[in-house]
C-alpha cells in the first residue's frame, strides 16, 4: 500500500485531504531514493541496496497538476474510497475524525466487478488464451471450494458438497464441449485429463461423505491442477506474432515452471525454500523469455536478495556498475521493452503504459493481484530499460483492486509465485538464491541466447 498511495503519476491531493495525509506517513525507503522526501510528492524510486540509482519501481512520469491530471490518472474514485475508509484500521488514529466525514463504505470495485482473484493458480488459469465456457463452468465451483472452507463447522463440508455435484454434474453435460475445444496435437493429453478430473471429483465427493475436511483442499488443489492442465491442452500454437523489432530475442512461446531455491540466513524456523514460479509467456513473451534465458545461464545463482522491505522482494542487479545483464556476445546492456497484455486484445502493448495509451479503464490479462506477483524493475522514466532486475509484489489485493493502483498497466507482470510465497514475507536482504532451475516449458523459450554464447 505504501508505493501505491505515493507515486506522484496519481495527484492524490487533487482527490482528498485523507489520501493526501496518509502519502506524507509513508516513511522514506532504502538507498538513494525515497517513497516521498521532504521537498516532493513525486519520488518513488525504491532501489536495491546496493545505492544505484536508476532501477527501481514505478515512478515514471512527473507530477502533473489540475483536473487534467486526475483524468488522466488511472486509479480510480473506488480506490480513494478504499484508503479513505481503511486508513484508521491501519494504525492512523489521525484518521479517526476522516470516518466522521467519509462514512464506511464497501469496497467500490467489489462492488462493481467482484472480489478481485487472488488465487495465482487462477489467474494463470483464466490468462490463458482459451474461449471454452464448459471447461471454465467446471473450474468455477472447484475454486469456490476456498471459500466454502472458510465456512465454520460442519457447514464448510455441506458448502464443499455443492461445489463438488456442481462441477460433476458441468462436467458430464459439456465434456463433448471440452473435448471439441482440444487442440488436436494436444487432444490425448486433453482426454486423459479429463478422465482423471471425473475420477478426481467422484473421490472429492467421497472425501465429503467421509467427513474428512483435512483431505478436502489437498484434493482440490489436485483437481484444479487437472482442469489447467486441459485449459492448456486447448491452446493451439502461439496465438500471434511478436514484433519484428523483437523477434530475435529470447522469447518464451508457452509456459514456463522454475524452482528458486533461496538460502535464508537470519530464519530460525527455516533454513532454505523452494518457491515454485510459472511464467507465462503467452502475455509476455519478451519478458518471460528474457527472464527465462537468465535462468539458463545461471545468471541468478548466487545472487543475493537486494530489497526486502514487506512491499516487494527484488534482485538481480549484478556486480559492477551495469545494472542489468551485459551479454557477452556484444558487451553491451540487454534491454526490453515495457509488454502489456490487456484484456480483450490479441496480443501485448509494447513501450508504452495503459494510461499513455489512453486506456484508463483497460484490464490487465496479468493483474498485480496475488501475493508473489513476479514483474520487471525498470529506470523511472524510460519504460523500455528493464534488463534483469526483478520483483516479487508482497500485499494484500483488497487494499490494491486490479486496475485500480499505480502498478497494474504500468509494469510488466509475466508470473506469479504458485509455491510457498507466503514464506516470500520472510525473505531478507542478503538472503542468497543458491539456484533457479528449469523444471517445465524450456522447449517453449525461442532464440535462447545462451547457446549461442556456449
Amino acid at each position: 500500500m505504501a508505493a501505491m498511495i505515493s507515486s506522484h503519476r496519481c495527484p492524490f491531493s487533487h482527490l482528498t485531504a485523507t489520501t493526501k495525509f496518509i502519502a506524507h506517513r509513508i516513511p522514506p525507503k532504502c538507498g538513494k531514493a525515497s517513497f516521498l522526501n521532504a521537498s516532493s510528492t513525486r519520488q518513488f524510486t525504491p532501489l536495491c541496496s546496493s545505492q544505484k540509482s536508476s532501477s527501481f519501481l514505478p515512478a515514471d512520469v512527473q507530477r502533473r497538476d489540475g483536473f487534467s491530471a486526475m483524468r488522466q490518472c488511472a486509479i480510480s474514485v473506488a480506490l480513494a474510497f478504499g484508503l479513505i475508509t481503511g486508513a484508521h484500521g491501519l494504525g492512523w488514529p489521525e484518521m479517526a475524525s476522516a470516518k466522521a466525514v467519509f462514512p464506511a463504505l464497501p469496497d467500490v470495485s467489489v462492488l462493481i466487478s467482484g472480489p478481485p482473484i487472488k488465487d495465482p493458480g487462477a489467474l494463470l488459469r483464466y490468462a490463458l488464451p482459451i474461449d471454452n465456457k464448459a471447461i471454465r463452468e467446471v473450474q468455477k465451483p472447484l475454486e469456490d471450494i476456498t471459500e466454502s472452507l472458510k465456512i465454520a463447522g460442519v457447514k464448510a463440508l455441506d458448502s464443499v458438497e455443492r461445489n463438488a455435484r456442481q462441477a460433476s454434474r458441468n462436467l458430464k453435460q459439456g465434456r463433448t464441449l471440452i473435448v471439441q475445444g482440444l487442440a488436436k496435437s494436444k487432444a490425448d493429453d486433453g482426454v486423459e485429463l479429463l478422465n482423471k478430473l471425473e475420477a478426481g471429483i467422484e473421490e472429492l465427493q467421497q472425501i465429503v461423505q467421509d467427513r474428512n475436511r483435512d483431505a478436502v483442499a489437498p484434493k482440490q488443489k489436485e483437481l484444479l491442477n487437472y482442469v489447467g492442465g486441459v485449459e492448456e491442452d486447448m491452446v493451439d500454437g502461439f496465438p500471434y506474432e511478436v514484433p519484428d523489432e523483437y523477434k530475435d530475442m529470447p522469447l518464451l512461446k508457452g509456459r514456463a515452471t522454475v524452482n528458486m531455491k533461496v538460502k535464508l540466513k537470519n530464519n530460525p524456523n527455516q533454513n532454505e525454500c523452494i518457491f515454485r514460479i510459472v511464467l507465462d509467456g503467452y502475455n509476455a513473451p519478451v519478458t518471460a523469455g528474457n527472464v527465462l534465458d537468465l535462468v539458463e545461464r545461471h545468471f541468478y545463482d548466487g545472487m543475493e536478495i537486494q530489497r526486502a522491505d514487506g512491499f516487494v522482494v527484488q534482485t538481480g542487479d549484478p556486480d559492477g556498475p551495469a545494472e542489468g545483464f551485459v551479454d557477452p556476445s556484444t558487451g553491451k546492456t540487454r534491454t526490453i521493452p515495457l509488454e502489456i497484455m490487456a484484456k480483450g486484445e490479441k496480443a501485448p502493448f509494447y513501450g508504452e503504459t495503459l494510461e499513455e495509451l489512453g486506456l484508463y479503464k483497460a484490464q490487465t490479462k496479468l493483474p498485480f493481484n496475488a501475493f508473489g506477483t513476479m514483474a520487471m524493475a525498470r529506470e523511472e522514466f524510460d519504460n523500455n530499460s528493464a534488463s534483469s532486475q526483478v520483483f516479487w509484489l508482497l500485499k494484500e489485493s483488497e487494499l490494491t483492486p486490479s486496475n485500480a493502483n499505480i502498478l497494474d498497466g504500468r509494469y510488466a507482470v509475466f508470473g506469479y509465485v504458485t509455491e510457498n510465497e507466503d514464506i516470500l514475507a520472510d525473505v531478507k536482504v542478503g538472503d542468497v538464491i543458491e539456484s533457479m532451475q528449469v523444471v517445465a516449458g524450456l522447449e517453449n523459450l525461442v532464440n535462447p541466447s545462451y547457446k549461442i554464447a556456449g
